[in-house]
């Protein structure tokens, strides 16, 4: 062989092994362990859903019971699915953001692929201390009618409880929170209240300390409407008369979610008295059947607020009468705009569709002609997020705001029912609504039944003022099939 044969084979040898001893590219600690990378990571983002008597389906609270889901958590966290947040990065800055980082998603990984190794008990940080129970310190507290049933198998299902108040008169609230029976099988839940007539405001005989005794006892109520859907989802139960309206959200949970506080923005929440409360849950089985008996915390505002929270839906956005997502359509667009006729805070968003929801977005046109885009999130029925505003949002009047939605009725959605039929709007899951709820605050002296007014495509509502009270002209916007 010559010489100059053997260099080239040389050559060819050393870039070969040159290229084999090459490292991936990685910002992750060289060498990963979970005490000391990887359980503080999990405390801050993971726990709060992944510990027991939780939604999360496993804990990672210690080793023995995260090792075994190590490649799980790497598939999670480089496919973003865990933890379940859907805003867009580009537009907006949330408080309730997920912390975990693409530093912290590395690290993750980094120790999946490393072998899951655990480390020395020596590094392990301070365990977090869970609050167990009630953390709003309730004044008032309701329940579900019953304890509900929740099979051990099947597809999950929302179910509908309707509640008399406990509140008389009206009355401030300054925090809400959710605690769910049994965590591990309840997804969300929503609450919402119906005024019982059409109020005037301000309102008379305010109720201000005014506090009930704990626990107030819940009227049971049975669905009297159509039959359960296809999809085993039961049909929300509004009850009463067909125009019965519980558009107005008051709070939602979902795992991990904070109580609603609305003394954040120095604020409270007005529940009209005599208001029937619904509360709607979503469940999950998990394998094992159990009974859930949801429960419902308000504290109540000793002193008139300062400013008042309001949540509005313009449920009648769209035209509900002529809205149909055609069969197979895989990128449905609908909007709808509205007009801010008076000052208002923004400090949250939350947008509501059904299985075909796609997507939905949030933007402000200011009278000045300036744009801006407040919320771009994607949607996910089984993850029905709130996003609140890091910063109040300051809308002056005049403004206009501009919500488009996406859907996607394609054989390409994992959850469309039936690709094959176009879907119309309803309070079904299998039928589909654009509902973009947000909130604001405004002063408390000022009238919630003039913060915005917005045209409906092609329904039969005129040029309505909307109110969060919602008046029985909206009654169109509701499913009487």
């Amino acid at each position: 062989m010559t010489k100059f044969l053997i260099l080239v084979l040389l050559m060819a040898v050393t870039a070969v092994a040159a290229q084999v001893s090459l490292p991936a590219v990685s910002n992750a600690p060289s060498s990963v362990t979970f005490t000391k990378d990887v359980l503080p990571i999990l405390q801050t983002n993971c726990q709060v859903c992944h510990r027991p008597g939780e939604m999360g389906p496993m804990s990672f609270l210690t080793y023995e019971s995260t090792r075994p889901w190590a490649k799980a958590i790497k598939n999670a966290v480089m496919t973003k699915k865990m933890p379940p947040w859907f805003a867009d990065p580009r537009y907006g800055e949330f408080r309730n953001a997920p912390q975990l980082t693409e530093a912290d998603a590395e690290t993750l990984v980094a120790w999946a692929d490393s072998g899951a190794v655990r480390g020395d008990d020596k590094d392990k940080p301070v365990p977090t201390q869970w609050i167990e129970g009630w953390r709003i310190k309730p004044d008032v507290i309701i329940s579900m009618p019953e304890p509900y049933t929740v099979p051990a198998k099947g597809k999950g299902e929302v179910k509908g409880f309707i509640i008399k108040s406990p509140f008389s008169v009206d009355t401030w609230v300054t925090s809400i929170e959710i605690q769910p029976g049994d965590r591990s099988v309840v997804h969300h839940v929503a609450v919402q209240t119906e005024p019982p007539t059409p109020p005037s405001f301000p309102p008379a005989g305010m109720g201000i300390g005014k506090l009930i005794t704990p626990p107030f006892l819940p009227i049971p109520v049975t669905d009297k409407r159509a039959p359960s859907d296809p999809q085993g989802n039961s049909r929300p139960y509004y009850g009463g008369p067909e125009d019965r309206n519980f558009a107005t959200m008051e709070a939602i949970y979902v795992p991990g979610i904070a109580p609603m506080d609305f003394r954040v923005h120095n604020a409270a929440k007005l529940i009209r008295g005599g208001s029937d409360i619904r509360i709607e849950v979503h469940y999950t089985p998990n394998g094992t059947a159990t009974r859930d008996l949801t429960k419902v915390g308000f504290t109540v505002a000793k002193t008139p607020p300062r400013r008042q929270f309001v949540t509005l839906a313009p449920t009648t956005l769209v035209d509900t009468r002529n809205f149909r997502i055609p069969a197979g359509n895989s990128n449905y667009e609908t909007s709808g705009e509205m007009t801010f006729t008076a000052n208002a805070d923004l400090v949250w968003f939350m947008p509501h569709m059904h299985l075909r929801g796609k997507d939905m977005t949030y933007s402000l046109i200011y009278p000045t002609g300036r744009t801006e885009t407040l919320l771009s999130a994607k949607f996910d029925f089984y993850w029905q997020l709130g996003y609140d505003v890091a910063d109040p949002i300051r809308v002056p009047k005049g403004t206009k705001m501009v919500v488009v939605a996406h859907y996607d009725n394609s054989v390409n959605n994992r959850n469309n029912p039936d690709p094959a039929q176009d879907v119309p709007w309803g309070g079904l899951t299998s039928q589909e609504m654009m509902i973009p709820w947000f909130g604001v605050v405004i002063d408390r002296n000022a009238d919630p039944e003039k913060i915005v007014s917005y045209q409906s495509k092609g329904a039969a509502v005129p040029n309505l003022t909307f109110s969060p009270f919602m008046s029985r002209a909206l009654s169109l916007l509701l499913d009487k099939k």
